[in-house]
């Protein structure tokens, strides 16, 4: 596990600082994804791919450790520790967090003991939860400076709508709700206690977005909404509407420096103190009207300089340099798949980006032409690499991108100018989740042993 500079050797996990990370921090060898199996007789389960690029079996998913439950419908992850608990030298970052959104269930697993071929530790079943909680439907998973696991609650066992978060001991028990106050709908969330924030963001229904996207249940299942807490008193401050252009607003990040107050939120328009606007784009022979960009997630660079963003329907990924945060400027664009392409059956009649005056291509990488649109990104510690997904919710990917059931998702490496700003596709990376032994899987968040941009939080 990386532990950053030498003078951090007695320390806990992690890293003294986003700088100790983004300057000290190892370059990436591993990486734990979790396989979503669009078959429901198979169990879904966890990939360890090699990234190590002096290693004979780079590029290749080198373990797989499957659920002994089907249709648990693995997501987002996170660790039992992490810098959060860096001062403190009783904790190690050995727990790999698994939540499931479909089952309700949480793994616990064990990538300490063998990191490449880890192994399930604990597990919290769904009706201790819900009895425990009332809560269903688990999404974005923190560990807490305090030695606790908080994890998201997106709705009831029923399936209706209600934002929450539980807390568990390191043994994976229920402790009970971080908070008695519930929001109308959950997602992800991300706390700051040095200035005494949590920001939570929004889906919808379980009941509805599990099914698939309807445009028309929109105004009465979806979310608009981001909602700041007070981190002490576990209450409501401020909720902040995005209205009609902002549904949905999925991921929500700080500034890694603890010291600044600065954060980015996405949505189909996200505002802090400054507002980023992308156009949604006009076609015609699709379900609606224009195209949402989508962006499904969000990362800023440990040294906080750039930010990048997925946009998942329209399927380019973007940085931008937010060197002042206030006024964010466009870096670079890659196009990685999606709707609006030139190959594709839909008509677009205007709304592209103006850096993009013609229909993008579909690019190819080792023979593989990219299906569906970037989704889950993870960059490496020293900012220069970026790591790409693309498999949203399985039934999300099977409507908007059915091909990506019968074919696999995948996993991409872009090499990023860390000087000038830049995205470029490395044609010598695919990972082929196509290619699995029990045949093709949906891929989603990228997870290193060592921590990463979206998992570690410093107090």
């Amino acid at each position: 596990m990386g532990r950053g500079s030498a003078s951090s050797c007695c320390r806990g996990p992690g890293y003294a600082s986003p700088l100790d990370a983004f300057n000290n921090g190892p370059r990436e060898k591993l990486a734990y994804i979790p396989a979503v199996q669009p078959r429901e007789d198979k169990p879904d389960y966890l990939m360890t791919v090699d990234l190590d690029p002096h290693s004979s079996t780079y590029s290749q998913v080198i373990h797989r450790l499957p659920m002994p439950h089907n249709n648990d419908e693995l997501h987002h992850s996170g660790w039992n520790a992490c810098s959060s608990c860096h001062e403190d030298n009783s904790r190690a970052r050995s727990l790999l967090i698994l939540p499931s959104v479909g089952s309700g269930r949480i793994y616990a697993v064990d990538t300490a003991t063998n990191p490449k071929a880890p192994r399930i530790a604990k597990t919290a079943e769904p009706e201790d939860i819900q009895k425990a909680t009332g809560l269903a439907y688990l999404h974005s998973s923190h560990c807490l400076g305090s030695g606790d696991i908080m994890v998201s609650a997106m709705g009831t066992p029923a399936g209706n709508g209600v934002g929450n978060f539980i807390l568990f001991d390191q043994d994976l028990k229920v402790k009970g709700t971080w908070t008695d106050t519930t929001t109308e709908y959950g997602y992800d969330f991300w706390y700051q206690p040095r200035h005494n924030v949590m920001v939570s963001s929004q889906w919808g229904d379980p009941v509805e977005f599990t099914k698939g996207f309807n445009p028309a249940k929109v105004p009465s299942s979806y979310g608009d909404t981001l909602t700041f807490w007070d981190w002490q008193k576990r209450t409501i401050t401020q909720q902040i509407k995005l209205g009609a252009d902002g549904l949905i607003p999925l991921e929500t990040r700080f500034l890694h420096d603890p010291s600044q107050p600065q954060g980015f939120g996405a949505s189909d328009k996200w505002e802090t103190s400054v507002v980023i606007r992308q156009p949604w784009t006009k076609v015609e022979g699709w379900i609606l009207p224009e195209v949402p960009p989508l962006i499904t997630d969000i990362l800023i660079s440990l040294d906080d300089r750039f930010l990048y963003f997925s946009n998942w329907l329209r399927g380019d990924l973007v940085q931008y340099d937010i060197s002042d945060p206030a006024n964010p400027k466009f870096a670079s664009r890659i196009w990685l798949g999606g709707v609006v392409k030139a190959e594709g059956p839909i008509k677009v009649t205007g709304g592209l980006p103006d850096d993009t005056p013609e229909l993008p291509r579909l690019p190819t990488v080792k023979g593989h032409t990219l299906e569906g649109g970037p989704q889950m990104i993870q960059l490496s510690l020293d900012g220069k690499r970026l790591y790409v997904t693309n498999s949203l919710f399985s039934s999300w990917d099977k409507q908007f991108y059915p091909d990506m059931l019968k074919h696999g998702s995948y996993l991409l490496q872009i090499d990023v100018d860390t000087e000038k700003g830049g995205l470029a596709l490395n044609p010598d990376f695919y990972v082929d989740f196509g290619a699995e032994p029990d045949g093709p899987v949906l891929a989603h968040e990228v997870r290193y042993p060592g921590g990463d941009c979206s998992s570690d939080i410093w107090l």
